[in-house]
């Protein structure tokens, strides 16, 4: 429609802007005028070929338009896939990269100009993307889901400049970085990255076992807190317990730069604890302690060895990151000592177990009534009960997480187990965007807590946000490079509801040779080859099945799993009945 002269239309938008564009000018004007201009052909090229219209390119800004949401976006991809390789063998005081920003909105147009808050919102996009990346809104990953096979990270709703109302902004990872096999070697992350070992029990008494292991996880527990970082996950830094390793070992097995290492002796009431940090790469002792302090200093002891790990990384916290790197703790010594054990039934995670857990976790808050940390693993307890079905009544087992949880919060909102736990207990509840509020907030109060991430990345592809849970798991897998099986298990079923069935195969398979009797995989290699058409493979798999369970119902199976759309479920029962297993 026409309004004086200007038409209004809906298009998707790029906006691109050379990072240290100016600095470039004042260092050598002519190579930065020959780079730009070289750029802005390798922009024009790539957006001619995906039907796009270059609308305006003055100094080191570029607006491009196109009338498909997919066609931008595969556009910026390639734009920075050539800029990348253009700029490798180049110094990187002399590289020129560009930020991009896509935002699918409306705009008016004049001749050949447009304007409106459709471009205003793709520039202010641009402005949050990282060097040399892509950052989309809202209503364009909203077109582009399940079609462009990518990993997307949720920067949630953002304040744009000038722009009244929020906007849903997302980060594209240009594609998968997860090649999965044993025994690989990570490069080091471009932040700061540790690995806490467990601190060896010197007091010669097996039993204070537990109380060395909870002085390795509450560190890493606070550590993981501060986004700044990359903290290996107990799972895999444990893998080294009570076996002689070498420290640079350490550092190329998991990724890491720093490595933390010590040892405690307790004897009555008094404590000896000893710590070195030392930096994986060169063998370098960056700091060491030694504490001897009574009993009672414990949490104290951790808060301070915390602490002196930020400060020696060279990380700046503000006074709100400091005060939350410090645990929560009890001043009940007989109340944590309780919390200890219960972390170590709670590890072997079998149903009687998880029974003897929960009766220590309740000994804990009878000692001590507000032990917000008892009360999130108390709920957890009762969440597994109904999630694994480890109880014939799974709605009153929820029912109590949920309590449990709520009681948590109360007296520690910034729990992140607690939001964790109430996240999956509204999941399967049904209650969709409760648990991906839960869930999100989870991940951004602990966001180097793999297990956390793995459980955001359950809720997210039930509620079909798949992009976003591979790039969840994927996470967890770089924090946890030793990865239990349901990690494998997430990983694949991303890859397999986004139709990558032969990722999902690899990865099915290998979770199966570490674990035969992996009966979820084995069901979920069953419907993949299913899907991909593979079918005397598939009914191998469905014999596999029926052997390890010989009364085994696809529908009812699958009935008490949470998908918001109910299409998954109907798609992955007929698979597992074409393969050959009953309904």
């Amino acid at each position: 429609m026409a309004e004086n002269g200007y038409k209004r239309r809906l298009a998707a938008i790029l906006s691109a802007d050379a990072v240290g564009y100016s600095r470039l000018m004042g260092s050598d004007e002519a190579y930065t005028i020959r780079t730009i201009t070289e750029c802005r052909q390798i922009f024009k090229s790539h957006i001619h070929e995906h039907d796009g219209r270059v609308v305006d390119s003055p100094g080191d800004n570029i607006l491009g338009e196109f009338s498909s949401v997919i066609n931008a976006v595969n556009s910026a991809i390639n734009i920075q896939k050539e800029l990348k390789a253009k700029n490798e063998g180049i110094s990187e005081d002399r590289r020129m990269l560009f930020r991009i920003g896509i935002h699918l909105g409306d705009v008016i147009q004049e001749g050949k100009r447009i304007y409106g808050d459709g471009v205003n919102i793709a520039a202010r996009i641009e402005g949050l993307a990282e060097e040399g990346g892509i950052c989309i809104s809202g209503s364009v990953y909203d077109q582009i889901k399940g079609k462009i096979h990518l990993s997307y990270e949720s920067l949630g709703e953002q304040s744009l400049k000038n722009i009244e109302n929020p906007i849903r902004i997302y980060r594209i990872v240009e594609e998968s970085s997860f090649s999965f096999q044993m025994n690989r070697e990570f490069k080091l992350p471009d932040k700061p990255s540790i690995a806490v070992l467990p601190f060896t029990n010197m007091s010669g008494n097996p039993e204070q076992e537990y109380f060395s292991d909870g002085l390795t996880e509450e560190i890493i527990t606070g550590l993981s807190k501060l986004p700044q970082l990359l903290v290996i996950a107990r799972n895999s830094s444990f893998t080294y317990k009570n076996k002689p390793v070498r420290i640079q070992q350490v550092s190329r097995e998991l990724g890491v730069k720093y490595v933390l290492e010590g040892s405690v002796r307790s004897a009555g009431e008094r404590l000896r604890v000893t710590a070195q940090l030392i930096d994986g790469t060169t063998g370098q002792h960056l700091w060491s302690e030694r504490y001897d302090r009574p009993m009672a200093d414990i949490f104290s002891v951790q808060d301070d060895i915390t602490l002196q790990i930020v400060v020696a990384m060279r990380v700046n916290l503000t006074e709100g990151e400091q005060a939350r790197l410090q645990v929560k703790h009890t001043d009940n010594l007989e109340a944590y000592f309780e919390l200890l054990k219960a972390s170590e039934y709670f590890k072997k995670f079998d149903k009687f177990n998880n029974i003897l857990a929960r009766q220590s976790y309740e000994r804990a808050i009878t000692i001590y009534p507000e032990y917000a940390v008892a009360y999130s693993a108390l709920a957890f307890t009762y969440l597994l009960d109904a999630w694994v079905g480890w109880t014939e009544n799974p709605q009153q087992a929820i029912k109590k997480a949920f309590e449990y949880s709520r009681k948590s919060l109360t007296i520690d909102d910034t729990d992140a187990w607690a939001h964790a736990t109430m996240g999956i207990c509204c999941l399967l509840s049904r209650q969709w965007e409760k648990a991906v509020k839960a869930g999100d907030l989870s991940t951004t109060l602990c966001p180097n807590s793999a297990d956390i991430l793995g459980l955001f990345c359950i809720t997210l592809r039930s509620v079909g946000r798949v992009d976003e849970a591979l790039f969840m798991i994927e996470k967890a897998i770089r924090l946890n490079p030793m990865p239990p099986e349901w990690y494998l298990h997430e990983l694949a079923t991303c890859f397999r509801l986004l139709g990558q069935y032969e990722k999902a195969i690899m990865i099915l398979k290998e979770n199966l040779n570490r674990n035969p009797d992996y009966i979820m995989s084995r069901i979920n290699l069953t419907a993949t080859y299913s899907m991909a058409g593979d079918m005397d493979k598939a009914r191998r798999q469905a014999k596999e099945v029926l052997e390890l369970y010989p009364n085994f119902s696809a529908g009812r199976f699958m009935k008490g799993f949470p998908y918001k759309d109910k299409k998954i479920i109907d798609d992955f029962v007929e698979n597992l009945r074409k393969a050959g297993l009953p309904v």
